[in-house]
């Protein structure tokens, strides 16, 4: 592992702290904090802590000493000086003078001793740091550390190619007892450069920030050294594997629906995020892997992501699909009744019990595919992924090295439920669509971009799909979410586009089909060709992508919702619209027809009849000519309805939400006009 560490870097955060009054020792501590979270070889998602002894300002303006630490919900790659709030180096120091302290009253005492009580919770390994007598602190979950000590004899291999420059620490729950054992080891150490936290990580210190830091990156790369010089682990020999199997795009939505539970009139469902990198296939094809995927951990804080265990499934044979679901479901039910009497075992040995979570597996393995994470958010996802990641690199390196070993169980359900490792997710209430992927198609500008934001500001994961991808890229960066080039009249843009959504996110609940322009013309004038290229788009396009959701909500079992743009056209024709409004009136009955041919499916269909509305389709020239010609503004052009107000895209966007939320709801036509008698369905 190489240092990363610049002087002209660690001065310029020096100076540029100094302009917001941060003094040095906490820039540096900033400084390096960032070095170590942006190595995801050491660091992910939470991961770790640091710490920095300095002095600083009371309200009284007295100078006292503090610990500057890694406060909770602070990622170490973009930490901030608020993210290291300062705690009162004296106040909590008085602590290691008790013999036991609970959980809650640590907590306390810490927030007690906080400079500022706006600050973010100190870490949960607060004490461990004050406990040590060094200015800088570092804490990692070295995946080179973890292999080595993820083993029956990990000591013995640490003791083997550390010596005595570190010291070793059993496994003990973060906490005050953690704190105390280490504290007390470096004290029959003091000369040691770390400690080695067996199946845990790794504490480094010094007196400067490059001290603590170099000693990191050193210690680290004794571990890789020894690694590099393992042999190949038979266990990760390849298993059999059919050569042709089921693509991720066509499984995931089969893996996401079994994993989601009926909730009302709704489905509690999970967003995937799919990996297929070569250590990825390399874990999850290996011969032992239904041994070493399942063991633990490899760090235990990782349990609170990925639960316990993955949920390993059967090969999905090329042309085996049913076959594949019956299976896949049955072997997810046996992954919640163990998990279970998982709970069951563990919880009935505590004095204050818990309650259960939910049973779902957050890493799934496909062999001869890949593997999903799965979350309540994409973002949660992405760190069960990640972490499944890691999990496979630190296993390969470990069953190279000996055999794969973690924390026993009871250590695992232990940090599980426990509530400070669990304050760690948050506490947020879900929004309406938290958990449903939206796929949203002319989503680059007009009302497919106000819809795209509408669904993502009610907590769905949004994929923006237009055929200008830049355009759909900039929406999606506002939004949060994916951008997807996609042109409907192409079957096969449309087929990629969706396989692309399933492999992002695992599936699709809600259709959005937006995408369209106008054709002008005289109907008994207008030729052929032009008939024929309106209906490509605004009839063919609607139905190409309407057959490829509907194909991945069927595979879910979940049900869904198709939701179309049609026009005031489709059921009160302007003149020379034809061309626009013929095959938009077919929409609207193709819209009909989905909601009475795939209701059973549980699939809702409906519609929303929109009029002037300011878009690709209704520009400004345009608003411009049509107001001179009728003699009026602009402004009363658009706003020539009962209502006598202007309607935008962000009204339309809503209308599609809310015909997503309405859940009895179907073959529905939601007219947003302000009110046009002429284009009310009769």
């Amino acid at each position: 592992m190489k240092s990363k560490w610049s002087a002209k870097s660690a001065r310029d955060a020096v100076r540029f702290y100094s302009k917001q009054g941060v003094g040095e020792d906490l820039a540096l501590r900033v400084y390096t904090t960032r070095l170590l979270g942006n190595d995801p070889r050491l660091v992910l998602h939470g991961g770790g802590n640091t710490s920095v002894k300095t002095a600083m300002s009371d309200t009284a303006g007295d100078k006292v000493d503090v610990l500057c630490v890694k406060g909770s919900g602070w990622d170490m790659g973009d930490i901030e000086p608020p993210g290291l709030p300062a705690v009162r180096l004296d106040a909590i120091r008085k602590l290691r003078r008790l013999k036991k302290l609970s959980d809650e009253d640590m907590v306390n005492a810490q927030r007690g001793a906080l400079l500022d009580y706006a600050s973010p919770n100190p870490s949960v390994e607060t004490l461990l740091h004050a406990f040590l007598p060094h200015k800088f602190i570092d804490h990692t979950h070295s995946d080179a550390v973890l292999s080595v000590t993820d083993q029956p004899d990990g000591a013995d291999i640490c003791r083997d190619i550390y010596g005595d420059r570190v010291a070793l620490v059993p496994y003990i729950i973060p906490g005050f007892d953690l704190a105390q054992s280490c504290a007390r080891i470096w004290e029959k150490h003091p000369d040691v450069e770390g400690l080695i936290l067996l199946k845990h990580g790794i504490f480094t210190f010094g007196e400067n920030a490059r001290e603590a830091y170099d000693r990191m990156i050193d210690l680290v790369t004794v571990a890789e050294k020894r690694l590099a010089r393992a042999k190949p682990a038979k266990s990760f020999s390849k298993s059999r594997i059919p050569s042709r199997t089921a693509s991720a795009e066509d499984i995931a939505p089969i893996l996401r629906g079994a994993v989601a539970a009926e909730a009302g009139d709704d489905w509690r469902r999970m967003v995937m995020d799919f990996r297929d990198t070569p250590h990825v296939m390399k874990y999850v094809n290996g011969r032992d892997v239904a041994r070493y995927a399942t063991t633990g951990p490899v760090t235990p804080d990782h349990v609170i992501r990925t639960k316990p265990k993955p949920l390993i499934v059967p090969v999905p044979k090329a042309g085996g699909l049913p076959s594949f679901a019956a299976e896949v479901k049955s072997v997810v039910a046996n992954y919640a009744a163990g998990y279970a009497r998982y709970f069951e075992r563990n919880n009935k040995k505590l004095k204050t019990l818990k309650t259960m979570l939910d049973p779902m597996p957050r890493v799934i393995l496909v062999p001869g595919v890949g593997l999903f994470g799965l979350g309540n958010s994409a973002k949660d996802a992405t760190i069960a992924a990640d972490l499944a990641e890691t999990t496979a690199r630190v296993v390969a390196d470990a069953e190279e090295l000996g055999v794969y070993e973690c924390i026993p169980e009871r250590d695992i359900f232990e940090i599980e439920y426990w509530s400070l490792e669990q304050a760690k997710l948050g506490k947020t209430v879900e929004k309406p669509l938290s958990r449903h992927v939206v796929a949203v198609t002319g989503g680059g500008s007009g009302i497919g971009a106000a819809t795209a934001a509408a669904f993502a500001g009610q907590g769905a994961e949004v994929a923006v799909l237009d055929r200008d991808l830049r355009a759909a890229e900039a929406v999606g960066t506002v939004i949060g979410g994916i951008a997807v080039k996609c042109d409907v009249t192409s079957a096969a843009s449309v087929d990629k586009a969706f396989a692309e959504i399933c492999r992002a996110f695992g599936g699709l609940d809600i259709l959005v089909s937006n995408a369209g322009a106008a054709w002008q013309g005289r109907i008994g004038d207008v030729d052929e060709k032009t008939l024929r290229e309106s209906f490509e788009l605004n009839f063919w396009g609607h139905q190409r992508c309407a057959q490829a959701a509907v194909a991945i909500m069927k595979a879910q079992g979940t049900g869904g919702a198709l939701l179309f743009n049609t026009s005031k056209q489709a059921v009160n024709p302007g003149p020379d619209f034809g061309p626009y409004g013929l095959p938009k009136a077919s929409t609207l009955f193709l819209s009909r027809q989905y909601a009475i041919d795939h209701g059973a499916d549980g699939i809702r269909s409906n519609a929303v009849n929109a009029d002037r509305i300011r878009s690709g389709l209704l520009t400004g020239a345009m608003i411009t000519s049509r107001s001179k010609a009728r003699g009026l503004s602009e402004e009363d052009y658009m706003a020539g309805n009962l209502l006598g107000r202007e309607v935008t895209a962000g009204d339309v966007a809503q209308a599609f939400v809310d015909l997503s939320l309405a859940k009895k709801t179907t073959g529905a036509v939601l007219t947003v006009d302000g009110g046009n008698i002429a284009a009310a369905l009769r």
